[in-house]
C-alpha cells in the first residue's frame, strides 16, 4: 500500500514531512528506498520522486542487462528483490581477456578468471534492466514508501529540514534529499556542485545475440584496437554485448542494414558459439568519465551516476551505485537509531568520505585501462600483454582482483570508518 501524500501547493505551511526524499526512479534509487525502508523499519516516511510514476504504466522500457557483482546480489537478497529476478540471472561462471586486432587469425586469452568468491556464490550475475527495475518498482508499492509522480523542481535547506518543490507544485519538507537523478542530474546543478570529466570520443553499441551453442556462463572480453568488445552470457542461448566504437563509427555501424551490421558483428563475436542473431534493436550510449567534486550539499546527497559515470570497460558503473545506496543507507540508519538528525552535516560527510576515494580510484583504474588498451604501437601491446599474463600466473593477486571487482574487498577509506570493512549490505547483512 502507498502512502497517500497530501502535501501543500502554496507556501508550504502543511507540507508532508518525510525523512528521506529520493529525486529518481531508476535501479539506484529504488534501491535506495528500499535500503532505507528495510534499515530504517516502517515508521519511516520515505518518497521516491519522479515524472516516470505520472504513466499510466509505468514499467522499465530498458532494453540494456547489467553484471550485478556479488556484493550487489547480497545488497539486493537483503531488500528482498533478488528472489523475484533470480530465475532470470545469468551467472557469470568465468571471464576470459583477450588482447587482438580484429583480423588476427587467433584470439589467444591472456587472463582468465574462474571460481566463486564464496562457495557456491558467482562472482557476478547478468540481470536484465529492465525485469530488475519492475521488480525494485513492485517492491517499493509493497512497502509502503510514497510515489511521487513528479520531478523536484526545487530545493532550500533550512534549520532541521529540507523545503522542496515539485514540478506539479506540491510543496515537501524532508530531513535529506538524495539525488538519484542521472549523469545530467538536474538537482546536482541547482546544488551548485561541480564535475570534472571528459569525453572519450567512445560510443558503446549494447545489443543483445542469440547463438547456437551454450555459453557456460562464460564472459569474455576482447580488447580489440577500437576498444573492449564484451560478450556477456544472459540466460538461454543469448549474449549482451557491449561493443565500444568511436561515436562516429558506432553512428556509421547503426545506420547498416542489419545484414550488413551482423556480418560487422560476425567478425568481433567470432564463431565458437555458432550461427548468431540479433535479438532486439541496438543502441549506441556516448561513453567518458565524470565526478561530482563533491557528492554532498546540506541535506543532501548524490548517489549513482549524479556522483560519478565510468567507462564500462570493467562492467562496474551499476555496481559503483548500488556501493552509494549501501554506503548511505547504513549511515542513515545507524544516525537515526540513534535519534540524531540524519541530514546532519556530520552524517552526509561520513558518507562522503566513505565513497569519494573508491569512486575516484574506480574511475581512475577504468580510465587506465581504456587509454593502456588504446591503439599504440606494437611494444605497447607486448608490454600489456606480458603483463596481463604475469597476472594470469600469480593467483593471490587474482583472487585480490576477483573480491575487488565483487565489491567485497574494502576498497576506499573505509579503514578510517568502519574499521576497514565494506557496507553491511553488501556483506548480505541485515542494517
Amino acid at each position: 500500500m502507498e502512502q497517500q501524500t497530501t502535501g501543500s501547493r502554496d507556501d508550504g505551511v502543511g507540507a508532508a514531512r518525510f525523512d528521506a526524499v529520493v529525486a529518481g526512479g531508476g535501479l539506484a534509487g529504488l534501491a535506495l528506498a528500499l535500503a532505507l525502508r528495510h534499515g530504517m523499519g516502517d515508521e519511516a516516511r520515505i518518497a521516491v520522486a519522479d515524472p516516470h510514476f505520472a504513466a499510466s504504466d509505468p514499467r522499465s522500457d530498458d532494453m540494456r542487462a547489467s553484471a550485478f557483482a556479488a556484493g550487489a546480489r547480497r545488497l539486493l537478497e537483503t531488500v528482498g528483490v533478488w528472489d523475484e529476478v533470480a530465475g532470470e540471472a545469468q551467472p557469470i561462471l568465468a571471464m576470459d581477456i583477450t588482447d587482438s586486432k580484429l583480423g588476427d587469425a587467433a584470439r589467444p586469452v591472456f587472463l582468465s578468471f574462474e571460481g566463486e568468491v564464496e562457495p557456491g556464490e558467482p562472482f557476478a550475475h547478468m540481470v536484465p534492466n529492465a525485469r530488475l527495475q519492475d521488480a525494485m518498482l513492485a517492491a517499493v508499492r509493497a512497502r509502503d514508501i510514497a510515489l511521487l509522480p513528479a520531478g523536484v523542481a526545487s530545493f532550500e535547506a533550512g534549520p532541521g529540514s529540507m523545503a522542496l518543490r515539485l514540478a506539479d507544485g506540491l510543496a515537501l519538507n524532508a530531513a535529506v534529499l538524495a539525488a538519484c537523478d542521472g549523469a545530467r542530474s538536474r538537482l546536482r546543478s541547482l546544488a551548485g556542485i561541480a564535475t570534472v570529466g571528459w569525453p572519450y570520443g567512445q560510443s558503446a553499441i549494447v545489443m543483445t545475440v542469440g547463438h547456437e551453442r551454450d555459453h557456460e556462463g562464460r564472459a569474455i572480453e576482447h580488447f580489440l584496437p577500437a576498444g573492449p568488445f564484451a560478450m556477456l552470457p544472459l540466460t538461454g542461448n543469448r549474449c549482451s554485448i557491449v561493443w565500444t566504437e568511436s561515436t562516429a563509427q558506432a553512428e556509421r555501424l547503426l545506420a547498416l542494414p542489419r545484414a550488413l551490421l551482423l556480418d560487422e558483428l560476425e567478425q568481433r563475436f567470432g564463431l565458437e558459439l555458432g550461427a548468431i542473431e540479433i535479438l532486439d534493436e541496438p543502441r549506441a550510449f556516448p561513453l567518458g568519465f565524470q565526478m561530482a567534486r563533491r557528492f554532498i550539499d546540506e541535506r543532501f546527497a548524490l548517489v549513482g551516476d549524479a556522483a560519478h559515470t565510468i567507462h564500462p570497460i570493467a562492467g562496474q558503473g551499476i555496481n559503483m551505485g548500488l556501493r552509494d545506496v549501501a554506503a548511505l543507507a547504513e549511515v542513515l540508519t545507524d544516525t537515526a537509531r540513534l535519534g540524531l538528525d540524519i541530514g546532519g552535516p556530520d552524517v552526509l560527510e561520513r558518507y562522503q568520505r566513505w565513497r569519494r576515494f573508491d569512486t575516484l580510484a574506480m574511475g581512475m583504474a577504468t580510465d587506465g585501462l581504456n587509454r593502456l588498451f588504446a591503439p599504440h604501437s606494437d611494444v605497447v601491446r607486448l608490454v600489456r600483454d606480458v603483463g596481463l599474463g604475469l597476472v594470469e600466473r600469480l593467483p593471490a593477486l587474482k583472487s585480490h582482483f576477483i573480491r575487488d571487482a565483487a565489491g567485497l574487498g574494502g576498497v576506499g577509506l573505509g579503514g578510517q570508518i568502519l574499521g576497514g570493512q565494506v557496507p553491511k549490505l553488501l556483506r548480505g547483512e541485515v542494517l
